[in-house]
């Protein structure tokens, strides 16, 4: 059983490894540093949002919900000096789910393959049992790489407790480096590149300077479209969405428009319900929110069109699962 939701109104991960194999032909003077970074922490630390203020360009979807999230999202952060590859990962966490499994196998691929980890914790959250086991799990599966701490949200508490939390992370890493920021608000983000900077090796661009990021274009289009479709939701859904790009076409009667064909994808009817919304509401606003993303992104005017459906259990389902890309 499928639901559309019309609007007619103009207005798979790749591995750091096959990044890294990219040819890195690009100019770049004597001592330059590049590498790659992943941010790491509980989930809704945010990371995401980190990594999006640090690129200056959304790449990475925002969500008020826990493990948004879901693939390792590289954002190129360019420097006169340097090329920073950031590696926004889904959270580690303790799974409850197959793909919860998934997720964090995924992580701890990442941290293999990275120059610096960068253990995220927020300012107004005190430190305890899950983060001191996200770095025990760090230190196991990369140990030699080097770990800073960042502290984040710190306009959301007192500088007194923004201290406190500085203090502990420090203790808590061993005595690494520790950079308090505010995405939101652009506090020591410059701060934050700087040692970012500082402990990455001398090294060629693998990027060309117009690169913000290496997701391809319809992976893009279904985050913003999961994204719009997670706002407003309640804990207990939002892990059970998924969104698959069907088919992106230009319009065979409109000149200028691009036709995308989507399918969002729920365990099971009531959430199908509770994301249509009494009278097709709450999916039209899903539309047209996500419509707005993908225009700016596009660069031109778009045609959306969304279904829901049901995918019985897919979180739990191998073959399912596989199909969606995990």
């Amino acid at each position: 059983m499928e639901d559309n939701a019309l609007s007619d109104a103009p207005v798979e991960a790749v591995s750091l490894t096959d990044a890294a194999s990219v040819p890195a032909d690009f100019a770049a003077p004597e001592g330059f540093r590049s590498g790659f970074v992943s941010f790491v922490g509980r989930p809704n630390t945010g990371k995401s949002t980190l990594t999006n203020a640090l690129v200056g360009e959304k790449i990475a979807i925002t969500a008020d919900q826990p493990e948004t999230t879901r693939h390792p999202i590289r954002g190129i952060v360019h420097r006169p000096r340097a090329q920073i590859i950031l590696v926004d990962t889904p959270g580690l966490h303790r799974p409850r789910t197959l793909l919860g499994e998934r997720l964090n196998e995924i992580v701890k691929d990442t941290y293999s393959d990275v120059d610096l980890i960068c253990m995220c914790v927020p300012a107004d959250e005190k430190i305890g049992p899950g983060d001191r086991w996200i770095v025990d799990a760090v230190r196991k599966v990369a140990p030699r790489t080097p770990l800073i701490g960042v502290v984040t949200k710190l306009d959301k508490v007192s500088k007194d407790r923004v201290g406190e939390q500085l203090l502990a992370l420090h203790e808590l890493l061993g005595g690494a480096d520790v950079v308090p920021v505010s995405a939101t608000k652009d506090v020591q983000l410059e701060v934050l590149k700087d040692v970012l900077t500082e402990h990455l090796p001398e090294g060629p661009k693998f990027y060309p300077d117009d690169h913000v990021t290496d997701d391809d274009r319809d992976t893009r289009m279904a985050e913003l479209i999961r994204e719009a479709a997670l706002a407003g939701l309640h804990d207990e859904l939002p892990h059970s969405v998924a969104v698959q790009i069907d088919e992106v076409m230009p319009s065979p009667t409109r000149e200028g428009v691009l036709n995308v064909h989507a399918v969002i994808f729920v365990e099971r009817e009531g959430q199908k319900a509770i994301l249509r919304g009494k009278g097709g509401r709450r999916l039209s606003k899903t539309v047209h929110d996500a419509r707005k993303e993908i225009i700016d992104l596009v660069g031109q005017n778009v045609y959306l069109d969304v279904r829901l459906k049901v995918a019985k259990n897919w979180q739990s389902d191998p073959k399912q699962l596989g199909r969606m890309g995990f």
